[in-house]
């Protein structure tokens, strides 16, 4: 591991995380198995005591698994990576391990809809509080803080609002309030954003997203920067038994090689998408971070190696016109989800942040009328073409 390090962004995506395998595969093989055997009484005491790192049941620990777990952690410049069943089981884990009763959490308002509505629905039955607020101004991060407060949790970009929150500058305020730094990275990947590097405690993913970015599993990962963090954050997700599956994590590291090549198209093609709504006359405005009209550009060029492939825009004609546009597209497939290498649009307030209230979701400048596109890797020439047959019916 020390040694993939070394090398290049692209490279570690095809090598980094390799285990031996006695035959020599070209890939890492999927150990489909539940349990482990062990060569003795001793081994399988060890095993159990933690002073081996042999395997001994798939929720616990599985090489597949680990080989993932491994490629990440060190694409994300962390010390461990935990591997979840889904980013909602990654979600848990952390709230889990990191809070109990009594305890106050800070998070980004337009943050992903279950992750506030398990906290508020569930997490809050057993005295957890948290408030949401706009992240984006670090100034009302130290306003929202309280003597218990204990985690500062924030997605950046937000989904689906295309807020940036400084990353840094939280850092700062977290380290002098003593709050663990959590950080949302799904809508960046760690191709286009690192957070451990800027000062965060824990990042996780949505694997389902760019990571593997093929739209055919759903999973999660979690990276921690230190030892003590994996150390108490890793028990909550074996305890809790949302352990990703053998042949998931397979299909997550043959989706990972091409990442970059996967976000560099997408995002080659958001960037044209984003100018082309931008200038239509029948759209209200448009959030992407690589616009110079959007409010935090410069510090997307200070934190991101690129905008990603998300964008958020609104039609004038509010959400009428937005379902028009929604029911007309052919291209673009009328989904949630995102990361993929297909074009999929959707409408974030009756779809993934109905469950928050109407007052919820405008706070969080969730408007009705709001759209979030994801761009895929077609021919851009394709999706816009697909954009203007649609917006031509409204």
């Amino acid at each position: 591991m020390d040694n993939s390090k070394k090398l290049g962004f692209n490279s570690l995506l095809i090598h980094a995380g390799a285990i031996d395998d006695q035959y020599g595969s070209a890939t890492v093989p999927i150990y489909q198995t539940s349990t482990f055997g062990f060569p003795n009484v001793d081994e399988g005491a060890k095993c159990f005591a933690g002073e081996s790192d042999g395997y001994i049941y798939t929720r616990i620990g599985n090489p597949t698994i680990s080989a993932l777990e491994k490629q990440v952690a060190i694409l994300e410049n962390g010390f461990g990576a935990i591997a979840t069943a889904s980013g909602m089981g990654a979600v848990s884990t952390i709230y889990m391990a990191l809070l109990q009763s009594g305890d106050h959490m800070i998070s980004t308002n337009a943050v992903y809809g279950p992750s506030r509505g398990i906290m508020e629905s569930f997490f809050a039955k057993f005295g957890v509080e948290s408030s949401y607020i706009s992240t984006s101004n670090p100034e009302n991060i130290v306003k929202a803080i309280k003597p218990n407060t204990k985690v500062l949790y924030i997605e950046t970009p937000t989904n689906p609002t295309m807020e940036l929150t400084d990353i840094k500058a939280c850092a700062r305020i977290a380290k002098e309030h003593n709050l663990v730094l959590v950080v949302d990275n799904t809508f960046s990947s760690p191709y286009l954003q690192r957070p451990i590097d800027l000062g965060a405690d824990i990042v996780f993913h949505s694997l389902t997203k760019f990571i593997n970015g093929h739209a055919d599993i759903v999973g999660g990962i979690i990276i921690t920067k230190n030892e003590e963090l994996y150390k108490k954050v890793r028990p909550a997700m074996v305890n809790l038994g949302c352990n990703m599956d053998p042949h998931q994590a397979y299909l997550v590291i043959r989706g990972l090689k091409t990442l970059a090549i996967r976000v560099e198209r997408a995002q080659e093609n958001a960037i044209k998408v984003a100018d082309y709504l931008e200038n239509h006359p029948k759209i209200a405005w448009v959030k992407y971070p690589g616009l110079k009209s959007h409010p935090q550009y410069n510090l997307a060029q200070e934190q991101m190696h690129g905008p990603g492939a998300m964008i958020s825009f609104e039609l004038k004609g509010g959400l009428p016109a937005g379902k028009v546009l929604m029911n007309n597209v052919k291209l673009a497939m009328l989904a949630v989800s995102l990361g993929g290498v297909e074009t999929l649009i959707q409408h974030p307030a009756s779809m993934t942040h109905s469950k928050l209230s109407k007052e919820a979701r405008e706070k969080a400048n969730i408007t009705d009328g709001l759209v979030r596109f994801a761009v895929g890797i077609e021919d851009v020439e394709d999706i816009i073409a697909d954009l203007d047959q649609a917006l031509a019916k409204i």
